[in-house]
C-alpha cells in the first residue's frame, strides 16, 4: 500500500497546523510514498532555500532504512562510518536528525515517510507526528 495524494495533503495540512499552534519557525514538509517517491511537498513563506531538500533528506533516510531519522541520529553516534557510507549510497540525500518520521497504517505496514524542517529538530518531529496522527496514520519516530 502507498499513501494517496489526498492523505499526503492531509498530513501536510495538519503538520502546518501544529507549526502554527506552537508558533514554530516557518517549515518545509515533504511526504514520500512507500517507494520513496514524492507524494506532496510544501514550504511556508519565510523558509530558506535548502529547507525542502533537508525535509526530503529526513524523509528519504527514514523510508530508505525503515527507521525514523531520530534513530538514524542515534545510530550515527555509535556507527558514524555506517551512516556516512549509507549517505554516500544515497548521493548525500540522507539527513540523520529528528524530523523524518515513518508513516504506518493500522496494520503496522510502512506506507510512507514525512520529513519536516524549519525549527529545532524536536519541534520538526513534533509537527510531523501530529500531522501523521491527525490524518489517521501511525507515526514511528524510531526513538
Amino acid at each position: 500500500m502507498d499513501l494517496k495524494l489526498a492523505d499526503a495533503k492531509k498530513i501536510i495540512e495538519h503538520t502546518l497546523a501544529e507549526q502554527a499552534k506552537n508558533k514554530f519557525k516557518p517549515m518545509a514538509v515533504v511526504v514520500l510514498g512507500a517507494a520513496g517517491t514524492i507524494r506532496a511537498s510544501e514550504s511556508q513563506d519565510g523558509t530558506s532555500l535548502l529547507r525542502p531538500k533537508v525535509a526530503h533528506g529526513k524523509a528519504h533516510g527514514a523510508i530508505s532504512l525503515g527507521i525514523g531519522s531520530r534513530a538514524l541520529f542515534e545510530r550515527a553516534k555509535v556507527e558514524p562510518f555506517f551512516v556516512q557510507a549509507v549517505n554516500g549510497l544515497c548521493d548525500g540525500a540522507l539527513v540523520p536528525v529528528a524530523g523524518g518520521v515513518l508513516v504506518k497504517n493500522s496494520d503496522g505496514e510502512i506506507v510512507g515517510a514525512v520529513g519536516v524542517t524549519g525549527d529545532t529538530s524536536d519541534a520538526d518531529e513534533k509537527c510531523a507526528v501530529a500531522g501523521i496522527e491527525a490524518a489517521g496514520f501511525v507515526a514511528d519516530t524510531g526513538g
